[in-house]
């Protein structure tokens, strides 16, 4: 089984594949630690690390789908979380890939970025990895909400599982975790 975890920056994806893989104990894979390594193996690899994510994105592409085509040729599990996941290049997998792929996008609703942006988002951005600076295109509230915002409908254009958190991310995030759990038990059930 692939667990593909996507969406905007800050959203708890790389948190939450700590908790998939200590409770299913699959491995995981972090998209900004394959797109830095990359970079610094060859600088001349196609893009920078402040590039926009859909560059980013297109250059990444081909090395993730060929990691979870031969995960699931070989049976194996794993989870990948990154903002570099888009919808549409998921829909590129194949079905008989596809049925072997859990995917889903976190997001914010603007009510909650107006309300929490200082006090939850920012302050939680560094609780798996030390992220330092914010990232210059995320650092303005308002357009922290446009990245929300579009995130949302590039799930909906390609009908991706697109989970909103609304007022209180720890119990709405617990029915992610529970979606996930269904998945999972539909699988091997």
């Amino acid at each position: 089984m692939i667990i593909l975890i996507g969406g905007v920056g800050y959203a708890g994806k790389t948190y939450m594949a700590q908790q998939l893989l200590e409770k299913y104990k699959y491995p995981s894979l972090s998209i900004d630690h394959l797109k830095m390594g990359l970079y610094r193996a060859d600088i001349g690899c196609g893009f920078t690390p402040t590039d926009n994510i859909e560059l980013i994105s297109d250059k990444l592409w081909p090395i993730l789908k060929g990691i979870i085509m031969t995960c699931i040729e070989n049976n194996q599990n794993l989870i990948i979380e990154g903002c570099y996941l888009l919808p549409e290049k998921i829909n590129e997998l194949e079905n008989e890939y596809l049925t072997n792929v859990i995917s889903f996008y976190l997001g914010f609703s603007t009510s909650y970025v107006e309300k929490y942006y200082g006090s939850k988002v920012l302050n939680h951005r560094s609780v798996i990895e030390q992220r330092g600076e914010i990232c210059d295109e995320w650092d303005v509230m308002e357009h922290y909400i446009l990245l929300n915002k579009t995130q949302k409908e590039i799930c909906e254009k390609s009908n991706a599982k697109y989970f909103e958190i609304q007022d209180d991310y720890e119990e709405e995030i617990k029915s992610v975790y529970d979606w996930i759990d269904d998945k999972i038990s539909q699988k091997f059930t």
